[in-house]
């Protein structure tokens, strides 16, 4: 299947945003994070990022989670569009791991989900923000 970073990053976090409201904070986290993945690559992708035929990174720094995708995107932004789109430091999605994913549902809870929201709000501000100023094309 084709890539769109786009719309997975538009459809996991609604998701993660109803799962968030009836406190399934096992599952909204991953999303959040998924969601927050998949904006950074949307918006690397307008800042150059090299993509295969299928939509895939071609690069292997570039096919991470977003615990490492925060740190690449850097690569991305830096002389293209100055500090406009920068990311705070430090990366919300630090204690994150892909792994997480098979945690028991009981090792997560809403303030540790809170910190990766409001890390991938960031990245939706940007996104919302690079599409207005027409350095992302929908």
């Amino acid at each position: 299947m084709q890539s769109d970073f786009y719309n997975a990053f538009q459809r996991h976090w609604i998701d993660a945003e109803y799962l968030y409201t009836i406190s399934r904070w096992a599952n909204a986290d991953q999303l959040y994070a998924y969601s927050a993945e998949c904006g950074l690559k949307y918006l690397m992708l307008q800042f150059g990022m090299h993509v295969d035929p299928s939509g895939t990174p071609q690069m292997q720094d570039d096919k991470v989670h977003i615990d490492k995708i925060w740190g690449r995107y850097e690569a991305y932004r830096a002389g293209k569009v100055a500090a406009k789109y920068m990311l705070p430091q430090p990366n919300p999605f630090d204690n994150w791991h892909i792994s997480n994913r098979y945690a028991h549902e009981s090792n997560f809870n809403q303030a540790d989900v809170d910190v990766h929201k409001g890390g991938t709000e960031i990245i939706r501000r940007l996104i919302h923000q690079a599409i207005r100023e027409g350095w992302a094309i929908l």
